[in-house]
């Protein structure tokens, strides 16, 4: 590592202050503090003092992903495989869903990362470092054979228009990776839907299909699959979102290291299967709607429902704040999720437009909190100074 420092040093002198390359010192900064611990402390005022910065909480976030995209990858393999031929071997699901899905995840990070670059040079300020999750789950929440293109200019538009537009990480609104998949779906709709588009060359070749299981709900099919195959992920669906076992580890991860909330994560949950089982109650006036008739514990266990609340609800910088905000906040992801997912036979899957949603209402909901909570102090002051008179 001693010998790491140096070298590294000795290429920053160049960028260092005052010198030819000063203009260009955010992108070899980046690089410093991506592999050592920042160099430099607090001189005054009030700060938190701790030894995890924004890049440590980052990568903690990238490790708990990590489970979800190396089953994603296999699964992407398998799923094409399995259809036309007998059996298939492990390696043998990792080697096709790895050259399916690992340019996707280096253009992300290509494109990305350049734009956050080029904007921290041109502001004169740190490279930001969100887009090292961002930068994953982008690829994660697409259909296998999207073109690359199209991931790279979903990117340029989330990173653009969803994040830098309101000045880089930690003053954008809205999700940037769900902002990218939304942009993917109404911009290029023939390649993020349909049955043809979760299976690799399912649209070209009669013989594989790309079903997914919502998608066969709501054209009123039957779903050859049990609840343990849904748990597990041995389904058609986005990248990395199928398997809820490998996304609940991450989820463990995320809970026990307080980078993400446990609080969005259970409401979450409980959102959905709430909505799910009033659903269920009603599926006997409506026996021919093959969503509303789904048992409300599988609900929870298909489509990106599990991916959204636990990789994309717990985004602190759009999520709500304030611990009740937390619970209400996941617990409307959840119910709309299901709601939008049973009333939309055209788009059954409505992870991505709740989260979304409640991105926007989040400023909302933590104000009227903080509101309530301030009435509830002043009728307690009133209450004392009566009790004291």
């Amino acid at each position: 590592m001693k010998w790491i420092r140096q070298r590294l040093d000795k290429i920053k002198e160049p960028f260092s202050k005052g010198k030819k390359y000063e203009k260009f010192a955010p992108a070899i900064n980046a690089l410093d503090t991506f592999l050592f611990v920042p160099n430099h402390t607090t001189q005054k005022g009030a700060h938190v003092r701790d030894a995890v910065d924004l890049k440590r909480v980052m990568i903690t976030v990238v490790i708990a992903l990590i489970p979800a995209l190396i089953f994603g990858i296999w699964n992407a393999g398998y799923q094409y495989l399995s259809q036309i031929q007998e059996q298939v071997g492990f390696w043998e699901a990792m080697g096709e869903g790895a050259i399916k899905v690992l340019p996707m995840v280096a253009v992300s990070y290509a494109v990305g990362l350049g734009i956050e670059f080029a904007f921290a040079v041109f502001r004169g300020h740190e490279v930001n470092e969100g887009y090292l999750v961002t930068g994953l789950l982008i690829p994660m929440v697409m259909p296998v054979d999207i073109p690359l293109w199209m991931v790279a200019v979903s990117v340029v538009f989330a990173v653009l228009i969803g994040k830098e537009a309101f000045g880089g990480t930690g003053m954008n609104i809205l999700n940037p990776a769900l902002t990218a998949r939304a942009f993917a779906f109404f911009a290029y709709p023939t390649y993020m839907s349909g049955n043809g588009v979760w299976v690799s060359e399912a649209s070209e070749l009669d013989a594989v299909s790309g079903e997914t299981i919502l998608g066969k709900l709501a054209a009123g099919t039957d779903v050859p699959y049990n609840t343990m195959d849904m748990f597990s992920g041995l389904i058609p669906g986005s990248i990395a979102e199928t398997s809820t076992i490998c996304i609940l580890a991450g989820a463990l991860l995320l809970v026990l290291t307080k980078v993400g909330s446990w609080r969005i994560i259970v409401s979450g949950f409980l959102g959905a299967a709430c909505m799910a089982f009033i659903f269920n109650l009603l599926g006997g006036s409506y026996p021919n709607n093959d969503l509303m008739n789904f048992p409300w514990y599988n609900h929870l266990v298909i489509g990106g429902l599990a991916f959204g609340v636990v990789f994309m609800a717990t985004d602190p910088v759009s999520a709500a704040q304030t611990y009740k905000g937390k619970w209400i906040y996941g617990f409307l992801i959840g119910l709309f999720a299901v709601m939008i997912r049973i009333f939309n036979p055209a788009y059954p899957e409505g992870i991505m437009l709740a989260i979304l949603l409640m991105n926007v209402f989040a400023p909302t909901i933590d104000h009227y909190v903080i509101q309530g909570n301030i009435k509830k102090r002043k009728k307690r002051v009133k209450a004392q100074v009566k009790t004291a008179v």
